[in-house]
């Protein structure tokens, strides 16, 4: 079968506790089913959550730890499944109404894309572009590592990072990148807290595209100290945000 002719998915499962009650706390998408695991009596988590369920009017059918993991692919569902409409993305034009923008530029790992996003809702980076291509999409997998913080972000994926971050520059944003070897370390920021900032993330094998570099107006660095001179990106891109959250 030809795949450009097969129409892109409209329901998923989410699984895990927090994603489900995050999702249904948000209230961003429309849920069909809910599969509980059997056995729930001691849970009070699980316990809260189908009392949630059961306020919303949502189905919910009690089956076996195997059922659960068929229907989500992972281990990982903490004894519940959701099925849902997939992730509403918002229009990219829309997201410029925000001081803080952050940008992920091929940051290929969905892991890294999830953990990413968590530590971005806590520090004030909740709108986030997401190119068409070479980041993942907001799978349930990237849902389950953020702990379902994406279901309370605006989160795009339209355009390519350089057109982003044209309009960004358009805008009167400052571009900030970071890079290992930038220029400008993190314990020695200028103050941007009267400043529209976006933030730009990139992947570890890739890293930040040469022209998202060549027009940044800073390229940040995170100091480090030990002998071993690389970090996660994930871990990197926490330390930035703090930074900048509080800079």
């Amino acid at each position: 079968m030809d795949d450009r002719n097969v129409a892109p998915a409209s329901k998923e499962f989410l699984y895990g506790l927090n994603p489900a009650f995050e999702a249904l706390i948000a209230g961003k998408r429309r849920f069909y089913n809910a599969y509980i695991t059997n056995g729930t009596r001691n849970s009070t988590r699980l316990n809260k959550l189908i009392r949630l369920l059961e306020e919303r009017d949502i189905p919910i059918e009690f089956t076996d730890k195997g059922r659960l993991q068929q229907l989500c692919k992972s281990h990982e569902h903490q004894g519940v499944v959701l099925r849902s409409s997939t992730y509403p993305y918002e229009k990219w034009e829309d997201l410029y109404d925000c001081p803080r923008l952050l940008l992920l530029d091929n940051v290929e790992d969905p892991h890294n894309v999830g953990a990413i996003l968590r530590s971005a809702e806590v520090f004030g980076f909740s709108t986030v572009l997401l190119p068409a291509k070479g980041v993942p999409e907001i799978y349930p997998s990237v849902v389950k590592v953020s702990a379902g913080a994406v279901e309370h972000m605006r989160i795009t994926k339209q355009r390519s990072a350089n057109q982003y971050v044209r309009k960004a520059q358009d805008d009167g944003y400052k571009i900030l990148s970071l890079d290992a070897k930038g220029n400008t370390p993190m314990n020695a920021l200028p103050d941007f807290s009267n400043e529209k900032v976006m933030l730009v993330i990139g992947g570890e094998d890739k890293g930040v595209g040469q022209f998202v570099l060549n027009i940044s107006d800073h390229i940040l660095a995170v100091n480090q100290f030990g002998k071993v001179n690389s970090l996660n990106a994930s871990v990197a891109a926490g330390i930035a945000m703090y930074a900048l959250s509080v800079s």
